[in-house]
């Protein structure tokens, strides 16, 4: 077994506690409602939202998956950090063992957040996967932190 780490950094022009809030702890709702052909609905399996909470993402039709399941390991409502790792669904395939996310919020001077995300790709075997592998898992989570970026510039009382 080997580990691959991968690091992506995005600026938002929204505060670190409303993009938090919005992308992690209030995703369950939030996301499905604003991209459901995407992410049809996500149901808490087990436990609360906290650590230890197993989530389910159901995609919607067409998607190449149709679930996955997200473990929360760490889930710091002060730091805006977050922690999560992805248990099963057909992204691991026979390939990977699990992949492990960290994803942090760090506020501005400027009221905005720079958003630093880190992957831990841990294989199976001899295996090695290659960043142009997880470049359309990359894109739409980008894409995805574009919509809630724009829902929530269009409404500035959510989360506030």
């Amino acid at each position: 077994m080997g580990v691959k780490t991968f690091t992506h950094e995005v600026e938002s022009p929204v505060s670190a506690p409303r993009m938090f809030h919005a992308l992690i702890v209030d995703s369950h709702n939030l996301i499905p409602k604003l991209m459901p052909q995407g992410i049809k609905s996500v149901d808490l399996l087990q436990g609360d939202g906290g650590a230890g909470t197993i989530k389910q993402i159901n995609f919607g039709e067409g998607s190449q998956s149709k679930y996955m399941k997200h473990r929360i390991d760490v889930l710091d409502k002060k730091s805006f950090l977050c922690k999560y790792s992805l248990i099963e669904g057909a992204m691991l395939g026979d390939k990977l063992e699990s992949i492990v996310y960290e994803v942090k919020f760090e506020p501005s001077s400027d009221g905005k957040c720079v958003i630093k995300s880190t992957s831990e790709y841990h294989t199976l075997g001899d295996f090695e996967i290659k960043e142009e592998e997880i470049k359309s898992g990359k894109e739409r989570a980008m894409a995805m932190y574009k919509v809630v970026e724009a829902h929530l510039l269009e409404n500035p009382s959510l989360y506030a």
